[in-house]
């Protein structure tokens, strides 16, 4: 099984879709990573489950 995945994800900031690699080899991951449009923060906070799907959600740098 791949263990990076591709996700599309929306900025919160300027609100743009981009792609982000998702490392499904970690069941929980909390992180920041700049938006690739207007490089703002944005925290990603990533569940991988046992059945190998993924629940990713983005919010802005302070919430």
């Amino acid at each position: 099984m791949n263990e990076l995945n591709t996700r599309e994800v929306q900025c919160p900031y300027c609100w743009q879709s981009f792609e982000v690699l998702i490392d499904g080899s970690v069941p929980h991951q909390i992180y920041i990573e700049d938006c690739e449009i207007c490089c703002r923060p944005i925290n990603f906070d990533v569940t991988v489950y046992e059945d190998g799907a993924i629940y990713l959600t983005t919010t802005h740098e302070n919430e």
